[in-house]
């Protein structure tokens, strides 16, 4: 396994041929795997176990994956994976906005999968040490550090701020009003949300390939900003 830490995971399928291949596919990787077939073994194993990575299906019949999800955040800090044979955007947002911290549509390439689960597993052990990794970006939350490419990346205490913030609920849409709130402390009657944009703007200017489009600091209509993790 290299420097992959061996981990318990909990897989959520009702299809039994699914859960027998990710398992075998999990176990290779050196892991330990628990099954369930429905929410209710889920949130069973759940009360057995506390897992260090879910792998979740949508289309179950007692409860949708979307539900149990709902159910699940509010016990558990675990990394979700959301796997699905659902490609529809909408799907995606919801299952982000419900807490997921992936989205993998099936079918998948195996190596392809294992890169994500390891990929989740890694960014659980970043955080507890305070750095995130995407791809060449890297944040050190306890130094205010960001690096890209291994090169220091200057960025004023505000930028510092919403780019921490962003990265920590990647994959999540999050409205102006929220970052507004959250970052900078302050309510929409007296600080105007234009703000948010501009600060976005110099953060695509100094973490982006493409500011006019970007890849990781996504704008979402209507809505806000959310950061892609890859």
């Amino acid at each position: 396994m290299g420097e992959q830490a061996r981990a318990t995971i909990l897989v959520v399928d009702d299809d039994e041929v699914f859960r027998r291949f990710a398992t075998a596919l999990l176990e290779a990787e050196g892991h330990v795997v628990m099954e369930a077939a429905d929410g209710a073994g889920a949130l069973a194993a759940l009360d057995r176990q506390a897992p260090d990575l879910i792998l979740l299906d949508i289309e179950m019949p007692d409860m949708s994956g979307f539900e149990l999800l709902g159910r699940l955040r509010p016990r558990v800090d675990a990394p979700v994976i959301v796997v699905s044979g659902r490609e529809a955007e909408t799907e995606r947002v919801l299952a982000f906005d419900l807490g997921a911290d992936d989205y993998v549509v099936k079918p998948f390439l195996p190596r392809e999968f294992a890169a994500r689960v390891r990929t989740a597993l890694r960014r659980t052990r970043d955080r507890t040490v305070g750095i995130l990794r995407f791809g060449d970006l890297e944040i050190r939350l306890a130094g205010r550090e960001v690096t890209r490419g291994g090169k220091p990346v200057a960025l004023t205490p505000r930028e510092f701020d919403l780019l921490a913030y962003l990265a920590l609920r990647s994959g999540q849409a999050i409205p102006r009003q929220q970052l507004l709130e959250d970052v900078w402390h302050a309510s929409g009657e007296w600080l105007d949300p234009a703000t948010v944009t501009e600060h976005v703007r110099r953060l695509r200017l100094k973490l982006e390939d493409e500011p006019s489009n970007p890849r990781r600091l996504r704008g979402v209509r209507n809505v806000g900003y959310c950061f892609e993790p890859d």
